[in-house]
């Protein structure tokens, strides 16, 4: 029968009804002629080139039955590689097909998808990662097992040595999904993964938008996986030594993001998390000094009563929440820090700007209070005024945050104060504790959330940026940082690529 055989082979230089029967019996007598294995795979590849979209989809359909023993890795790469087509339907056929020998050999498949992920052109790069991001999590744990986790793993880290910025926060998702890397030491492992790749130990240069872009999205990827018993500690002093000094010279290719915003934010995420510091001391006087920065002492009044200079100073709340954060949880590793290592002066200079700022933040919430009042209905969807009804929330949510951390205000300084991020969801108050801010509405417990991100897919919460605050008259208390967020883009290119078909 093997002269029958290679007739139905040769069937592909035929016409349209020979090349249809072709794609049907060439994968269905394929098993019976070994022999003929290499001439048949490569006459079902011309079928799956062929004009005719109804012959390209039938023999697509067939590849799976190919894919037996030595022959699936290569079944796998070829289908990763017709991943390019721009045909829905056929597109489809070749997700269905790798899903199908996915179930039959994990590890082979993955082989032949990390091959073209690492070798292939960039769109079958790119649909290839793709794939593996949003189909790996609707494997049963059957086929999904550690050894087969392992092997992601391991390939992963190869492709990670050269990736765009969109490209690593595809393989984050892929990785922290696994079930392998959900332990404590699988979080550590994802957090060196993330460092490295940040890498930390390079000299930081500010006026560089992609070095600075680098950094934030990977600092992005590692906040969720930071917890009491992961530590943020290498991110937290990167940030206090080399990004804080040049907070006011930093550049980004993102368009409309608070640069400087966002990394405050970042900073104040991850402080709550850090570890044992070497520099801690060191860290907290710089963290304490840009503290001081963005919040002025009270104008000076003259003699009759009225402010003797042109105008008040300009608060920046949402900066200075971020510091103040930042502040409060490194300071509890020092307590003494404000007493013992600062002199008498400079306490009662941080106290008065500090309760000048509470002051200005409560002045704030009552002008966006009046600038609001008594409006409903049509009044209220006007743009000025949702703008405006979100600062209010926002600023309500930041006033008991700043209002609790006046205990740094005690003798000696406390740092008890269990304090949220105004970004961050309400967490239940403490037994007892008493309501500090008109942000808390009821004593009840919160309301369950919507169905939102699992942990791993975790994002700042960023309100509109800060145009309300200009809208405002002469109100001096003005916020100049916004509310501002943003994603970032990726970083660099990646080295040349082998091109065509490789099968």
């Amino acid at each position: 029968h093997k002269d029958a055989y290679q007739a139905i082979l040769d069937g592909v230089k035929g016409g349209t009804k020979e090349k249809r029967l072709a794609a049907q019996f060439i994968p269905k007598f394929f098993k019976h002629f070994p022999e003929l294995a290499d001439s048949a795979i490569n006459a079902q590849l011309d079928l799956c080139e062929d004009e005719d979209v109804s012959i390209r989809r039938q023999a697509i359909k067939e590849l799976p039955q190919f894919a037996t023993g030595d022959n699936l890795p290569r079944v796998a790469d070829i289908l990763t590689q017709l991943l390019q087509s721009d045909d829905s339907a056929e597109f489809n056929l070749v997700n269905n097909a790798l899903l199908s020998i996915f179930k039959m050999d994990a590890k082979g498949t993955l082989g032949g998808l990390f091959s073209q992920i690492l070798q292939g052109e960039d769109i079958v790069r790119e649909r290839a990662i793709k794939f593996l991001s949003t189909k790996l999590k609707t494997l049963p744990e059957e086929v999904m097992t550690k050894e087969v986790e392992e092997f992601i793993l391991t390939e992963s880290k190869k492709v990670l040595e050269d990736v765009t910025g969109e490209e690593f926060v595809l393989f984050m998702k892929i990785l922290s999904g696994l079930k392998s890397l959900q332990t404590v030491s699988g979080r550590q492992q994802l957090v060196e993964l993330v460092a490295e790749q940040a890498d930390l130990e390079q000299t930081f240069n500010p006026s560089d938008p992609d070095c600075v872009d680098r950094l934030l999205q990977c600092t992005r990827q590692a906040v969720p996986l930071f917890s009491k018993n992961v530590h943020s500690t290498k991110f937290v002093t990167y940030f206090c030594e080399h990004v804080l000094p040049n907070l006011s010279s930093l550049t980004t290719p993102v368009e409309g993001l608070d640069i400087q915003l966002e990394v405050l934010k970042l900073l104040a995420e991850m402080s709550s998390f850090c570890g044992d510091m070497e520099k801690l001391e060191s860290n907290l006087k710089k963290l304490f000094d840009k503290l001081l920065e963005y919040m002025p002492l009270p104008p000076e009044e003259a003699e009759n009563g009225e402010n003797a200079g042109n105008e008040e100073p300009k608060l920046q709340f949402s900066y200075v929440e971020c510091l103040l954060y930042s502040f409060h949880q490194l300071g509890r590793k020092l307590p003494d820090f404000l007493t013992a290592k600062l002199n008498a002066e400079k306490l009662k200079d941080f106290k008065i700007r500090l309760q000048y700022f509470a002051r200005g933040l409560q002045v704030y919430i009552r002008q966006l209070r009046l600038a609001l009042q008594g409006k409903t209905g049509e009044a209220l969807k006007t743009e000025e005024n949702k703008i405006k009804v979100v600062a209010l929330k926002i600023t309500n949510k930041m006033n008991c945050p700043i209002l609790r951390l006046q205990d740094l205000f005690h003798i000696p300084p406390s740092y008890k104060s269990t304090v949220t991020l105004s970004w961050k969801p309400v967490q239940k108050a403490d037994a007892g504790q008493k309501r500090t801010s008109e942000d808390t509405t009821s004593s009840s417990p919160p309301k369950k959330a919507p169905a939102g991100p699992k942990r791993d897919a975790r994002q700042i919460y960023n309100p509109p940026s800060g145009k309300y605050s200009s809208n405002l008259g002469s109100f001096s208390y003005e916020q100049r940082g916004g509310f501002r967020g943003g994603r970032g883009r990726g970083w660099g290119g990646r080295g040349n690529r082998s091109r065509g078909r490789i099968y």
